[in-house]
C-alpha cells in the first residue's frame, strides 16, 4: 500500500488505554479525538480505535 503525503509526519505516538470498567477509558480517548465528552455513554464492550492529528 503507497503511503499518502499526508501520512508523512516526524514523530508518531501510539497509546494504549488500560484500566477496571467504567472509569471513563472512552471518553478520555473520545475528548482527545474528537474534543466531546458524554457522560451518559455506555461501556465498551471489545476494543476503541481512534486517531488524530496534530499539527
Amino acid at each position: 500500500m503507497a503511503r499518502r503525503p499526508e501520512d508523512e509526519y516526524d514523530y508518531l505516538f501510539k497509546l494504549v488505554l488500560v484500566g477496571d470498567s467504567g472509569v471513563g477509558k472512552s471518553n478520555i480517548l473520545s475528548r482527545f479525538t474528537r474534543n466531546e465528552f458524554n457522560l451518559e455513554s455506555k461501556s465498551t464492550i471489545g476494543v476503541e480505535f481512534a486517531t488524530r492529528a496534530i499539527q
